[in-house]
């Protein structure tokens, strides 16, 4: 427990959005716990607008997820110790958080035990590459070290904006990417199963994702058929976000599309190794409930026709809903 409560408090997490996404229960923790305090997020610039889309945000701030001057942190910290936070919450232990939260004067700074963390008031052991528990889970008994809890633990994006295009109602969105190679899915297997459900009658299947230098060209997605709409590098997360939302489920590996689907209620049938612990679905499956998940020790042993049957069963409920 704080010794007093807080009035301003800062919750960095500045990686990748899925991860990001993670944190929506602690936000939620915070503001139930210490509802007359505000909480600034400390994000990078990429996950900013969906950021402004959870109700629990009272400010945005920006740090790119880069390596910085010392100059550069310097001032930033300046920045932040004008800012007058009295309670700092790292959720992903780096050098350069931990150096920020120093450098700002924030009486309370709380994370993990490592990469400088003898930097922070309150630290805790970082042991979730052991896959012990969810990463939610961990998010929120790290928060629990400033006496923050809630009983609702679910993601939401609940100030974002309704869609305004309706083109994919009850479509089927499929995401070949992952940021890891270790966690795909062979695309072979991707362009398979995408062919399959496009030769169901009524089929709607998007193809989502950012193509980046290690990933397959998005071209490879263009000949699939006219039931096939080719959304790679297309999308902005929010509006990725409220395409989901209009989806009846989302194929996917392990990946931050996979997160934003479940913030925003749509059902995913998630494909995981299990041989490596800190990549399992335990740590880093899709959060909440009414999810598939497909796991096998080697990803190109999990089946087409295994996937197949997963996304018809998602989709059998959505159409009894």
């Amino acid at each position: 427990m704080l010794e007093k409560e807080p009035k301003k408090i800062l919750l960095v997490r500045n990686d990748r959005f899925g991860e990001f996404l993670l944190n929506i229960p602690v936000m939620r923790a915070l503001k139930e716990t210490f509802p007359t305090a505000s909480l600034s997020l400390l994000v990078d610039p990429l996950v900013e607008p969906l950021a402004a889309c959870i109700e629990y945000v009272d400010e945005v701030m920006t740090w790119e997820n880069k390596k910085h001057s010392l100059g550069e942190c310097l001032k930033f910290a300046k920045q932040l110790k004008s800012e007058g936070f009295d309670l700092c919450v790292i959720s992903n232990p780096t050098k350069e958080a931990h150096l920020l939260s120093f450098l700002a004067g924030i009486p309370c700074s709380i994370g993990y035990s490592r990469k400088w963390g003898f930097l922070l008031t309150r630290t805790i052991e970082d042991s979730k590459d052991l896959g012990i528990k969810h990463e939610v889970e961990s998010n929120l008994y790290l928060a629990s070290l400033a006496g923050a809890s809630t009983r609702n633990e679910t993601l939401s994006l609940a100030k974002l904006a309704p869609a305004t295009n309706q083109d994919f109602n009850a479509a089927i969105a499929v995401h070949p990417y992952t940021s890891d190679t270790v966690k795909e899915w062979p695309l072979e297997q991707f362009y398979r199963l995408i062919a399959s459900l496009a030769r169901e009658p009524g089929a709607k299947i998007l193809v989502v994702g950012k193509e980046d230098a290690q990933s397959a060209s998005k071209e490879h997605f263009d000949n699939l058929g006219d039931n096939v709409i080719n959304l790679i590098n297309k999308t902005t997360l929010v509006e990725l976000a409220q395409i989901f939302k209009q989806c009846r489920v989302l194929v996917s590996c392990d990946s931050g599309p996979m997160h934003l689907a479940a913030c925003v209620g749509t059902p995913v049938v998630a494909l995981f190794r299990n041989d490596l612990p800190g990549k399992t679905a335990r740590r880093w499956g899709p959060w909440g409930e009414g999810h598939i998940v497909i796991e096998a020790d080697r990803l190109y042993d999990i089946s087409v026709e295994k996937v197949l049957e997963a996304v018809r069963r998602q989709s059998d409920k959505e159409k009894k809903v």
